[in-house]
């Protein structure tokens, strides 16, 4: 199901409302269970004084039935874990494999999950080739938290970035009592900078997710993005932002030399 308005591949971007266009399985046990999920991510390994929390999980997705295999995890001392690669495109990790606690195999099952995965696929757009064999995907469950007011909680890479994948999509699980994470759509020429630092013509567009399901997606080759850092808001609870980013890359067969 494609979005009437998808600006995806005219502009590199499109942000929509997940919750409408899901409606037939945004049950509030569905959005229950996946912010059940969040409650049991680990702080992040790579990342243990930036007070962000996340797992990681891949799959593949077959383009002409939607089918979804998930991969399966592998062990370290003992750990499930599973890899996530961007090459050099990530400045902070760069040529890097890093190894995350994986989802959970019941929120594998997730109704909500699998028909976000399948919406967010039929927004993208490929040359036939591509098409021949599965799409892989990688699901991503991050959380920014703070709990106290001097602390700040960031993403990574902590600019304007593109992120080696063909396709990343974002959608907003939980925003309460925070600060900041202001999402930034920029020209690719940005990425490695701060909006701060570029000139406004460079700016795509600016804009905040407030709601659940509330999201946007980018094609990595046309535009960089950014998410900033958040601080704890006045209320006296912890401060708190969710999302589940989805990315897509194709199978790549090397030539038979």
């Amino acid at each position: 199901m494609a979005l009437s308005n998808n600006s995806l591949q005219a502009n590199g971007y499109a942000t929509y409302d997940l919750f409408k266009e899901l409606s037939h399985v945004n049950t509030e046990n569905n959005i229950a269970e996946l912010k059940s999920e969040f409650h049991t991510l680990p702080i992040d390994d790579y990342a243990k004084n930036c007070n962000r929390y996340r797992k990681y999980s891949r799959a593949v997705i077959f383009p002409n039935s939607l089918h979804i295999e998930w991969l399966p995890n592998y062990q370290v001392d003992g750990e499930q874990k599973s890899e996530y690669y961007q090459g050099a495109f990530n400045s902070e990790y760069t040529g890097d494999y890093r190894s995350f606690h994986p989802l959970s195999d019941s929120i594998k099952l997730n109704p909500l999950l699998n028909e976000i995965i399948r919406f967010d696929f039929q927004q993208t757009f490929w040359n036939d080739r591509d098409l021949i064999l599965p799409v892989h995907a990688g699901i991503h469950f991050v959380k920014l938290l703070v709990n106290q007011p001097d602390e700040y909680a960031v993403a990574s890479p902590n600019h304007l970035h593109q992120d080696g994948e063909s396709f990343t999509f974002a959608h907003l699980i939980t925003r309460s009592n925070v600060i900041g994470g202001n999402n930034v759509i920029a020209d690719p020429r940005a990425a490695g900078k701060l909006p701060e630092e570029i000139s406004d013509d460079l700016i795509l567009e600016s804009f905040d997710l407030t709601e659940t399901l509330q999201s946007y997606g980018v094609c990595d080759d046309k535009v960089s993005h950014y998410v900033s850092g958040v601080a704890k808001g006045s209320e006296d609870k912890p401060g708190e932002r969710s999302v589940i980013l989805i990315d897509f890359l194709p199978t790549v067969v090397s030539p038979i030399v």
